[in-house]
């Protein structure tokens, strides 16, 4: 059985200034190995949450902190962010933000320099973190001649150099074009897959959480609404709107068919597949 390798109790927290908490009471385990996908809409909490997953927050902010967070049975507060680096690798949404260094190879080793890896271990590294995402070859590129997917992958290969085992990314995709995201869910769903890499991530693109993830938190003015699969989740459509989140274009259109029609029976799908499987289904009732 797979153990819960992120557990987060009563987690409440408020940024400094502001007139009510950006989390409050969240409950929530994660198992080693899955893929978990975050929703809700700006301001939801999903951000707050993702950084309090290696303790940017409390650690890097100011807010009032209460409740806990355990990593693989450490506590975030109890070590520094460098530290649950090691465990929690983290991609933002703008991967501008998190680029710095002259070149590609130079930017993944910035980390590894900072733990000490010895220089034979840290090329290793380099060129196996590369490879994975697909950026071999590129080693001596400016961060900045790379298109807004490839620094995105460039972001994600300089977190996998630390070797965590997991990878959170806030909305990574928010600012690529369809290429650049289909590049990145493309690495995020092979870290997962082939290397059992649990991942959790804050996302607007629907129709692909609901093919690659196991599970979907669905979140509003800081507080967990829905926590289940995908289609545990997306049939609450009435739920999901009035919190402001999209179901899949063929969860809707299911919903729209069933309530307006009654043409629908049995669960609405999620990903495309489904949606053509359950409709030959019905044609071949008839």
């Amino acid at each position: 059985m797979q153990d819960d390798i992120i557990v987060v109790e009563h987690l409440t927290y408020q940024y400094l200034g502001t007139d009510r908490p950006a989390l409050k009471d969240i409950n929530l385990r994660i198992k080693r190995g899955e893929y978990v996908a975050l929703l809700g809409r700006t301001g939801a909490g999903k951000t707050t949450l993702c950084l309090s997953l290696n303790g940017i927050v409390p650690h890097m902010t100011m807010g009032e902190f209460s409740g806990r967070v355990l990593v693989d049975g450490v506590g975030t507060l109890d070590k520094p962010v460098r530290e649950m680096a090691k465990k929690v690798g983290m991609v933002f949404d703008n991967p501008e933000y998190q680029l710095s260094q002259m070149t590609v190879r130079e930017e993944v080793a910035l980390g590894l320099e900072n733990l000490g890896v010895p220089r034979e271990e840290m090329l290793r590294r380099i060129a196996e973190v590369l490879r994975i995402v697909e950026l071999d070859g590129l080693d001596d590129r400016s961060p900045l001649a790379l298109s807004g997917g490839q620094q995105q992958r460039l972001a994600i290969a300089a977190a996998l150099a630390m070797y965590p085992e997991i990878l959170v990314l806030d909305e990574p995709t928010s600012n690529l074009d369809p290429l650049g995201k289909r590049e990145v869910f493309r690495v995020a769903r092979q870290l997962n897959k082939e290397r059992g890499m649990t991942i959790i991530i804050a996302e607007h693109e629907v129709e692909v959480m609901a093919l690659h993830a196991d599970r979907i938190v669905a979140l509003h003015e800081g507080e967990i609404v829905l926590n289940g699969t995908p289609h545990d989740v997306f049939r609450e459509v009435e739920t999901l709107d009035r919190i402001g989140v999209r179901v899949p274009q063929v969860t809707q259109l299911a919903y729209e068919l069933d309530h307006q029609y009654g043409k629908w029976g049995g669960s609405y799908p999620v990903t495309v597949e489904e949606a053509l499987q359950a409709l030959q289904s019905h044609i071949g009732g008839y």
